[in-house]
């Protein structure tokens, strides 16, 4: 779940509290949260005994020096930090985010050990460029996932129309995006493709998830809003369960 900019220490500690003994025995997939850098200590703290894990939204391309406002690999490292979004659609739109810093950062990750889960977005589907777009940036973070195995890394595609729109893609247009992904990772000689995990990002909620989910390509959620409501990530995480945990 990635909360996004939201939360606060006492709204946190209800969420987690209520998700954590209904996913207790989701065994057969990974939970996760991604709270704002302020709270990763708050959520690593109060997941401890859990079995959902945690992630940061984000993280520099540098390693330590003179980059204020920066969180580095290392820091999160020592914060127990498994999971990184890089590459996210806000990222890339309201900062400016380029695949060239994407694929740094991915690299970075990779580096210290964290799973990279790596935003492609999708500015404009009428446009007919969507397997263009698509292209451009998976093709720019290959150089630097080939190496690994399908489990060091995770991708998401976002659709940037249903993000927070309430408006999701088809799951016809979910499947035909991801088998699009992964066929252009297996395209490039990436031999683990059928195994690389590519989540559907883009106002997922409990009723729309097990359709979604239940396509052969759709390997999960990448989920925003409904993560703060734990009645909602949490049938998000039991449709996850039925179509893919076995």
């Amino acid at each position: 779940g990635n909360w996004k900019m939201n939360g606060r220490q006492a709204n946190n500690e209800a969420l987690l509290s209520a998700l954590k003994p209904a996913v207790a025995g989701f065994d057969t997939i990974d939970v996760a949260v991604c709270p704002p850098f302020p709270y990763l200590s708050q959520t690593a703290s109060q997941l401890a005994d859990s079995n959902i894990t945690f992630g940061a939204q984000n993280l520099s391309a540098q390693q330590d020096g003179a980059y204020t406002g920066e969180v580095s690999s290392g820091m999160l490292v020592d914060l127990k930090v498994r999971w990184v979004l890089v590459g996210h659609s806000e990222r890339r739109s309201l900062y400016g985010e380029t695949d060239e810093i994407v694929a740094a950062k991915t690299q970075v990750a990779l580096d210290a050990g964290l799973i990279p889960c790596i935003g492609e977005t999708l500015e404009e589907r009428k446009t007919g460029d969507t397997e263009v777009v698509l292209a451009r940036q998976l093709d720019a973070v290959l150089p630097v996932i080939e190496r690994h195995p399908a489990s060091a890394f995770v991708l998401a595609y976002e659709p940037v129309w249903a993000i927070g729109t309430g408006l999701t893609a088809t799951p016809e247009q979910a499947q035909a995006v991801h088998a699009f992904l992964r066929d252009r990772l297996a395209s490039s000689g990436y031999a683990a493709a059928p195994s690389v995990r590519i989540l559907y990002g883009g106002s997922v909620k409990a009723a729309n998830a097990p359709e979604l989910f239940s396509q052969p390509d759709v390997d999960g959620g990448l989920v925003g809003g409904a993560s703060l409501v734990a009645n909602e990530f949490v049938g998000i995480a039991k449709a996850a369960v039925d179509s893919l945990g076995a």
